[in-house]
């Protein structure tokens, strides 16, 4: 049996992983949670699987949490030391971290320090922190099987195969809500329309990175650290029906690709149960139905943001944490209704530009890059605004 821990338990990532405990509780235990502003959720979590602790994000919400729950005996903590000592938890075996954006970086850096293995669908992590992460996996053996669909794929597709033999990696793209908009319906698209992916099933900010294209883009930048491969090797297809999740060219001309339904639940069940495959409860993949399946390259013109991602891969060092922290500003923005959504673009475009990058030397690094990056989007936000005001 596999203890884990749930970092972001209350998300669409966290709540899927509970669905495969619930449905293998012979293989599975939780021995700790953590949750964001959903409290009511995460303390019906806390009652029905009995962690041993569950972190929250601030002192008053640990209050919150503690009378929603009442007597049932599980450790409460809060605050990034909160995350961390979920993470850490002795008795874990795997870490799902599955938190929203740069937050997850420190817990699960601390999670490879801890020697646990990773079930990495915080992309973040590896956006800023890269070859920290890589170098601590390393040094601690442990293992990272990789959550998003894309990786799941290639890690897949390359199994039984040498590196060595690979010519290129292939990231395919839904092309989000908008693939077929030209450039000037896209000023006036609203954060609803953006909310509306016609494939998957995801949390506001990464269903607005994937109207944008920034989630493929971040997937580049992971999928070099998680391959090690450089940027040239990494291209991006635009398949809309989201079945072929990924694939791999080799040297040879052969193209392996990883097909499914679009439902996560299939590369959290690989990740967890690795080299296992478990029986899950999805409809079979029927081509025949289907019929077709297409691709097309995507228009960087539109999509500027992949674009800006290649740009900061290439540059290296802390460009990319800077990269990640302006696009959750700039996202965050357009969400509240601050900005248009060709204004996400433009800050990140701007914040990056700004920067001077410096070598990826210590974790302090990163997190003094990714709070510089929020204050300079911020900045940028505010002076956009004075612009079309």
């Amino acid at each position: 049996m596999k203890t884990l821990a749930i970092l972001g338990a209350t998300g669409s990532i966290g709540t899927s992983t509970l669905e495969i405990v619930d449905a293998y509780p012979g293989k599975f235990r939780v021995a700790s949670l953590t949750g964001g502003q959903n409290l009511t959720r995460l303390a019906a979590q806390v009652q029905k699987y009995q962690p041993q602790r569950v972190a929250v994000m601030n002192d008053h919400d640990a209050v919150q949490l503690r009378r929603l729950i009442g007597s049932i005996p599980v450790e409460i903590v809060s605050g990034p030391a909160g995350l961390v000592a979920c993470a850490t938890l002795e008795s874990v075996d795997v870490v799902v971290s599955a938190i929203v954006g740069a937050a997850g970086l420190v817990p699960t850096m601390a999670a490879i320090g801890a020697g646990k293995d990773i079930a990495l669908a915080n992309k973040e992590t590896l956006v800023a922190g890269g070859s920290l992460v890589m170098q601590e996996a390393a040094r601690h053996q442990v293992n990272i099987y990789p959550v998003d669909s894309e990786h799941s794929a290639i890690y897949q597709s390359l199994l039984g195969h040498r590196k060595q033999d690979v010519r290129r990696l292939i990231l395919t793209a839904s092309g989000g809500p908008f693939r077929e908009y030209p450039r000037t319906a896209l000023e006036s698209v609203t954060p609803e329309q953006a909310l509306a992916h016609p494939n998957w099933e995801m949390g506001p900010k990464i269903t607005i990175d994937s109207a944008t294209m920034m989630n493929k883009g971040l997937e580049v930048i992971e999928a070099r650290w998680l391959f090690a491969l450089p940027a040239d090797q990494i291209a991006v297809h635009i398949h809309p029906q989201s079945i072929v999740h990924s694939m791999v060219e080799y040297e040879d001309g052969s193209v392996i690709a990883q097909m499914g339904v679009p439902d996560m639940k299939a590369p959290i069940a690989y990740a967890l149960s690795y080299p296992e495959r478990l029986s899950l409860p999805m409809p079979p993949l029927d081509l025949c139905q289907i019929g077709q399946l297409s691709f097309y390259q995507p228009d960087l013109n539109r999509f500027e943001c992949l674009g800006l991602a290649y740009d900061v891969l290439k540059t290296g060092g802390t460009a990319p944490a800077v990269l990640n922290a302006a696009n959750e500003t700039a996202v965050q923005a357009f969400l509240d209704g601050r900005i248009s959504f060709l204004a996400i673009a433009e800050v990140i475009r701007r914040t990056v530009a700004r920067h001077s990058p410096r070598p990826l030397d210590r974790i302090e690094t990163v997190v003094n890059a990714d709070r510089w990056g929020r204050i300079e989007a911020a900045s940028e936000v505010a002076q956009l605004l004075e612009e079309t005001a």
